[in-house]
């Protein structure tokens, strides 16, 4: 899926679509978008290890055993690479985060989904790191490409829990004289909490507040019976 698009889901190209362009063309074509998506899939995982930032042609290149022609020739600058990563990384996160939290009905059961899935996912990546996390750290004062697809990414994912609040509201679950940005952004601010207490202070417990923190919010928001 494109970054700047809505949550949806990713349109990819299919074997039998590539070979309507002919044979042998269709097959190179396919193949080379199954190697791209490799180096990607190494970049992400690499990423998480040293940050955005600490990406290079040259160190993918010795983790895929590909020369360093071979991998510039798939995405044609460091900058370029580091821009895929974060839309691959968008789209694992709207599998894992968003769209399970969909089959549940509007209001409070979806909003409790999403935030239950994203302090799983949180919770999963304290070993590894979080993209969006350290790469705001890495590109919070750097103007340019990597940083407006960063920002962005987050900024879409924020508005798709803005949106699960007003539901909310909208379905008599919370009270109709909240505010939904300040809700949006007590509710990020705990899976900050949880990233920070939990991956560099190593508190035990983390998420068991991060989740009474949740309960408190919604009490305190929730329309009364």
């Amino acid at each position: 899926m494109s970054i700047a698009s809505p949550f949806s889901k990713p349109q990819t190209l299919r074997s039998k679509d590539l070979s309507r362009d002919g044979g042998r063309d269709g097959r190179a074509l396919l193949k080379g978008q199954q190697t791209k998506a490799a180096i990607v899939d190494a970049a992400l995982g690499l990423a998480t290890q040293v940050g955005l930032e600490g990406l290079s042609i040259g160190a993918l290149a010795e983790v895929t055993g590909m020369s360093k022609s071979g991998v510039f020739a798939h995405f044609g600058s460091r900058e370029e690479l580091q821009i895929s990563v974060i839309r691959e990384y968008h789209t694992r996160f709207e599998d894992e985060v968003f769209f399970p939290a969909m089959r549940l009905e509007r209001g409070l059961p979806r909003l409790r989904a999403m935030f239950a899935n994203w302090m799983k996912r949180t919770s999963a990546e304290l070993d590894s790191g979080c993209i969006y996390i350290s790469g705001a750290v890495e590109f919070d004062d750097r103007p340019g490409p990597v940083r407006d697809a960063l920002a962005q990414s987050v900024n879409i994912w924020l508005a798709a829990m803005n949106r699960a609040v007003v539901q909310a509201q909208q379905a008599g679950h919370l009270r109709a004289d909240a505010d939904e940005q300040q809700v949006a952004f007590e509710i990020h601010a705990l899976i900050l909490a949880l990233h920070y207490e939990a991956r560099f202070l190593k508190n035990p417990g983390s998420v068991a507040r991060a989740t009474t923190g949740f309960d408190h919010l919604i009490s305190r928001y929730g329309s009364a019976p």
